[in-house]
């Protein structure tokens, strides 16, 4: 696995599809970096780090979260610096810390095949919550680096935040165009609604959580074409 440079300020770990890893991304200012997501467990983040740290670049002091699923954050506890997330993604935190924590591992463990491959060493489960709230929308500057975090209705979640690199005209999704987790079902209200906070936003580059960048009206097309309900 290599880090790939996407842009002046942005570099990503790409995903991975046996044990279900998402993009996690990197954004580097004059004065800070972030990173866009936390990923799967432990051995995900430090492999991640491994990577910036063979390209000299330094350990993020910030991670966004865009939602709570466990492949985008049950890494958290291995971070460097705080975790930022809204409200409702520290909601679900909260709850699955409560749950793993009384009863252990095994439900999660039941949930996917992807999960029990990512834990197949038998690292223990840790689920921490976020160290920051926001919720709307949150303005970071890197220096020289304009970062949004912005909350978004999204088919996928109810709290999908997505991440918007001004000067790279670059947003980081997340699943937030993928169908619900629960039923499957792709809504098509839900679909418009983030189009539309996608087209305010403007970007040029969409960097979803388990695919490859691609132009803005690529991700639109491919996002509506698959309106299941």
């Amino acid at each position: 696995m290599e880090l790939k440079r996407l842009s002046e300020h942005i570099w990503y770990m790409p995903f991975e599809t046996e044990r279900d890893r998402p993009n996690l991304g990197y954004v580097k200012g004059d004065n800070w970096s972030l990173a866009i997501d936390a990923g799967h467990s432990a051995a995900h983040t430090k492999e991640f780090y491994a990577l910036l740290k063979k390209e000299d670049l330094p350990l993020p002091s910030l991670t966004v979260l865009t939602h709570w699923h466990w492949d985008h954050t049950f890494g958290m506890h291995a971070v460097n610096g705080l975790c930022l997330a809204n409200a409702k993604t520290n909601e679900y935190l909260s709850q699955w810390k409560t749950k793993i924590e009384k009863n252990g591992p095994s439900e999660f463990f039941a949930m996917h095949e992807s999960i029990r491959r990512e834990y197949s060493g038998g690292s223990e489960v840790i689920v921490v919550k976020a160290d920051m709230i926001f919720s709307g929308e949150i303005t970071l500057d890197l220096g020289g680096c304009i970062v949004k975090a912005i909350q978004t209705e999204a088919p996928h979640t109810d709290d999908s935040t997505v991440v918007y690199i001004e000067n790279d005209k670059t947003l980081f999704l997340g699943d937030s165009t993928c169908d619900d987790f629960v039923t499957g079902v792709k809504r098509a209200d839900l679909c418009e609604k983030l189009s539309d906070t996608i087209r305010k936003i403007n970007p040029e580059i969409c960097v979803e959580g388990h695919w490859t960048p691609e132009n803005t009206q690529d991700t639109l097309k491919d996002m509506l074409n698959g309106i299941s309900g």
